[in-house]
């Protein structure tokens, strides 16, 4: 049997070995550079360095309507092709989205050409009503595109005032009803009392984890059961919930949502999660929003990404209230505070956050569009960053 161990035997075994395996490794070298591996952990996420930023006119107008309210922003990079939906309840134009393409490298965001508008059917092939007429008005805040079927996800925030819950629905990427998922019962409207979302405070964030097996749907503030909305001396809770492709839950977390981020000297201020990103089963960045009104009526916004770990956090799918249960929420860790990155300047009402194609480091890009709310004071901005190690 020493025999067998001599160098010379040794040599032609692994001779025979390489041989077997050689293509094999080959193979898979093959494979892991035409799929990279998608997700990336919150540790590796050091911050975001700023590339540049290209604003809309607010009067841009394509194939008829009127671009404005941007919600939600995704990216096909197969297609090279950004999806935006727009937050307009079938007012100024039926319920849509857009297709854009974006010119961007490290050195700078050349260009935002927005393509086309398509919209929004529901399952009888009609448009989506706006609340003169009634019927189900939608409220649209984000979208997603579908890594398996390339079909379209978004979120309806729903209307408190209408008695109409928040949704999530599936659509073809030309417009037609694809899919409807049943919206929780903890995350319905209540009309009779005040239990479950309130008014504008509902669906804001969607993201499909990246092995699209399950999606992260976010709350932008609290529950009424779940405690007050945020002020500017304390915070709020918001839930998020993860499903399966089903719209099954799968599990709740508790996120806690920052103070307002300044004192208003005007009649109003808010602070809440605008979206959030996937970057695995227990790790996301999320955005957080903030609005401070000034006695000249004109809004600041603070916005900030945090990068978010649910490991270790309490389950509260079957928790029916917050105020006063015992859990232990997602915990969180800023990326980034655009008030405090003086080279982004001003920055409007950021509700987009979307990655964006490699750059030529290798490094992944994220860009954000803002919400200019139809609003002739506030812009419509896109802003590109690069993520830092």
């Amino acid at each position: 049997m020493a025999g067998c161990y001599s160098p010379a035997n040794l040599f032609v075994w692994s001779g025979i070995v390489y041989s077997l395996l050689r293509p094999l490794a080959l193979a898979a070298l093959g494979l892991a550079l035409a799929f990279p591996v998608a997700a990336q952990s919150t540790a590796e996420i050091g911050g975001l360095r700023f590339i540049g930023a290209v604003t809309v006119p607010n009067d841009q107008t394509i194939d008829g309507t009127l671009v404005g309210g941007l919600s939600g922003i995704d990216y096909d990079p197969a297609a090279d092709l950004w999806y935006l939906i727009s937050d307009d309840k079938s007012d100024k134009n039926p319920a849509r989205f857009y297709t854009a393409k974006l010119t961007f490298d490290k050195a700078s965001l050349a260009s935002v050409e927005i393509e086309h508008a398509v919209t929004l059917l529901q399952f009888e092939g009609q448009p989506y009503p706006n609340a003169t007429t009634g019927g189900d008005v939608p409220d649209p805040e984000s979208i997603r595109r579908d890594p398996e079927t390339g079909n379209l996800w978004w979120t309806s925030e729903g209307d408190r005032k209408l008695g109409l819950s928040p949704f999530l629905r599936a659509t073809t990427p030309n417009g037609k009803f694809a899919e409807a998922f049943i919206t929780p019962a903890i995350l319905r409207m209540d009309e009779t009392q005040e239990i479950g979302p309130r008014h504008n405070q509902a669906f804001e964030g969607l993201s499909f984890a990246p092995d699209g097996k399950s999606i992260w749907l976010t709350m932008e503030s609290a529950l009424y059961q779940d405690g007050p909305i945020a002020t500017p001396s304390a915070g709020a809770i918001a839930r998020l919930t993860r499903l399966d492709r089903d719209g099954t839950v799968l599990a709740q977390f508790a996120y806690p949502v920052d103070p307002i981020q300044a004192v208003p000297t005007g009649k109003n201020g808010d602070n809440g999660v605008s979206e959030i990103l996937a970057l695995d089963d227990t790790h996301a960045l999320v955005l957080e929003r903030s609005g401070v009104e000034g006695a000249d009526g004109i809004w600041k916004l603070y916005i900030r990404i945090y990068a978010i770990d649910t490991t270790g956090a309490t389950d509260i799918a079957a928790v029916p209230s917050l105020a006063n249960a015992n859990y232990i929420p997602a915990t969180k860790r800023l990326v980034i505070d655009l008030a405090r990155t003086a080279e982004v300047g001003r920055v409007d009402n950021i509700e987009g956050m979307s990655w964006g194609p490699m750059l030529s480091d290798g490094k992944r890009s994220l860009v954000l569009v803002s919400d200019n709310n139809f609003n002739p004071v506030q812009i419509t901005q896109f802003l590109a960053f690069e993520i830092t190690p």
